[in-house]
C-alpha cells in the first residue's frame, strides 16, 4: 500500500504529517510513501530530505491522491474532499464534532476515515495521541505569547539597579497544555499557580514547582466515562468565577486552556474579572477557537480592555510547525503501522483504537458520536489547544489544535489495555 501527504492548503498551517524520518519507518512495515512537492518546506524539512529517505515526489495533491491509498493530514483543511474515492483510507484530527459538513462528504465519498481525536484513553493508544501531542506545543507556546506582551521580566533579578519582583502567572486547566505551560512558565523563572476542577491534579502541579489553587466546587461529573470532558451548568461556571475572581487579579499573566469536545467553550473569565486586573496584565486564552474562555477574547486577535492585553490565538501548534510536525507525524506513524499488516490493510473492529477512531466506513457515518453530533446540527470546532477539558478535546489543526476541549485540564489518567 501506499501512504501519501499533501500540502495543507492554508498558509497559516505550517505543519506537514510526515516528516522524512516517517519514510524510513512505514518502509519497514512495507508501506511506500509519496510526497507532494513542498509539503514539508514550512516546517524545515525539504524535499530532499524525503526523497533521500526513499519516498516519491509528486507534483501536486491530485497526483497524491491518485497514487496513494492511505492520505494523511493535520487538519480537515488538508482534504481534497472532491479528489477522494471509494476504498481511500483517510487519517488526520479532522475535527469530526464540529465539521459536519466535511464528515458527510467523507461519508458520501465512500472513504475509511480516522480521527485521531477520538483515540481511546488507554495505554496502548498513548504514542498515538495527537493532542497531547499539539496540546503540549501549544502550552509552551502560550507562556511565550504572554512574556512577549507583558511589560514585566519573567524571573526574579537581583541587579545594582535594585530587585526585580518575578512575574506571576495563573494557568486554568492542569491537562497536557496547561501542565505545558506551567512548566514553561517554570523555567522562565515565573511564580506559577495552576488550577483544574479535579482535585487529584494537584501532586502533578506541584511536581512542577506551582501553587496549586483549590477551589471549593461540587466536580463529580466533570468527565465522563472515557475520560471526555463533560459541559457542567451555568450555576457551577457562575461559582467557579466568583471563587477565581481574586486569583486572576492578582496575577500579571493568566493563561487559560478550557474546553469541551464539540461544544462552545466555557466563559472563566467575565469582563467584570478583566476590569479587577492590574494595568499591563495579560491574558491568553488557547480556548478561543471555541469562543473562548474570557468574555472578551477575539478568535485570532490581541485587544486591549481596561488596561489589560487579551490575546486570543488561533493555530497555536502551527507557529512551532518543525517540532509541533515531529511529534504528530511519530503519532500518525504508529497509528497507521497499527492499521496495517504485512503491507496490506487490517480492518481489525475487535482493536479499540480502530474501532473508536473510525468515523466513516463504507459510505457511512459510522462513529456514534459523531453520528449524535451530526443529528444536533453543525457544533463549534474544537480548538488546537485541545486542553482544560478533562481529558483531550478534538482539535482543529491548527489544536490544537485542535481544536478540543467547560471543565479544565486533558485528563493525564490513561486506562490499561
Amino acid at each position: 500500500m501506499i501512504v501519501g501527504v499533501a500540502t495543507q492548503g492554508t498558509a497559516a498551517e505550517r505543519r506537514v504529517a510526515l516528516v522524512p524520518l516517517s519514510v524510513r519507518e512505514l518502509s519497514r512495515a512495507d508501506l511506500e510513501v509519496v510526497v507532494e512537492r513542498g509539503a514539508g518546506s514550512g516546517a524545515g524539512y525539504p524535499d530532499a530530505d524525503y526523497e533521500g529517505r526513499g519516498a516519491r515526489l509528486l507534483t501536486d495533491a491530485a497526483e497524491v491522491a491518485s497514487n496513494a491509498d492511505i492520505l494523511v493530514c493535520v487538519g480537515p483543511d488538508g482534504l481534497r474532499v472532491d479528489a477522494l474515492r471509494r476504498g481511500h483510507i483517510v487519517i488526520g484530527l479532522l475535527d469530526p464534532l464540529g465539521s459536519a459538513a466535511t464528515m458527510q462528504q467523507l461519508a458520501a465519498s465512500g472513504v475509511t476515515s480516522f480521527a485521531l481525536e477520538l483515540l481511546p484513553r488507554i495505554t496502548r493508544a498513548q504514542s498515538m495521541d495527537a493532542l497531547s501531542s499539539m496540546a503540549t506545543v501549544a502550552g509552551y507556546k502560550a507562556v511565550l505569547l504572554g512574556a512577549g506582551e507583558l511589560g514585566k521580566m519573567f524571573p526574579m533579578m537581583i541587579t545594582a539597579a535594585g530587585t526585580l519582583a518575578p512575574a506571576k502567572v495563573l494557568v486554568i486547566g492542569a491537562g497536557v497544555a496547561g501542565l505545558g505551560a506551567i512548566a514553561t512558565a517554570r523555567r522562565l523563572g515565573a511564580l506559577v499557580t495552576g488550577y483544574d476542577i479535579r482535585p487529584d491534579v494537584r501532586e502533578q502541579v506541584e511536581s512542577l514547582g506551582a501553587v496549586f489553587l483549590e477551589l471549593e466546587l461540587d466536580t463529580g461529573d466533570a468527565e465522563d466515562e472515557g475520560g471526555y470532558a463533560q459541559q457542567m451548568d451555568e450555576d457551577f461556571y457562575r461559582r467557579q468565577r466568583e471563587m477565581m475572581a481574586e486569583a486572576v487579579a492578582d496575577n500579571d499573566v493568566v493563561i487559560t486552556t478550557a474546553a469541551v469536545p464539540g461544544k462552545r467553550a466555557p466563559v472563566l473569565i467575565t469582563e467584570d474579572m478583566v476590569r479587577g486586573m492590574a494595568g499591563g496584565s495579560v491574558i491568553v486564552d488557547l480556548a478561543a477557537e471555541t469562543g473562548g474562555n474570557c468574555e472578551l477574547t477575539r478568535a485570532g486577535e490581541t485587544v486591549e480592555a481596561h488596561g489589560v492585553t487579551i490575546m486570543g490565538p488561533v493555530g497555536v501548534p502551527a507557529t512551532v510547525a518543525h517540532h509541533a510536525s515531529q511529534m504528530y507525524a511519530k503519532n500518525v506513524t504508529t497509528f497507521v503501522i497499527n492499521l496495517v499488516k504485512d503491507g496490506e490493510l487490517a480492518l481489525n473492529l475487535d482493536d479499540e483504537i480502530i474501532k473508536d477512531t473510525m468515523v466513516t466506513h463504507d459510505g457511512e457515518v459510522t462513529n456514534e458520536r459523531v453520528r449524535e453530533a451530526l443529528g444536533a446540527g453543525a457544533a463549534v470546532s474544537p480548538t488546537q489547544a485541545g486542553d482544560a477539558g478533562a481529558a483531550p478535546s478534538p482539535a482543529r489543526a491548527a489544536d490544537a489544535g485542535g481544536a478540543e476541549p467547560a471543565t479544565e485540564g486533558n485528563s493525564d489518567r490513561w486506562k490499561s489495555s
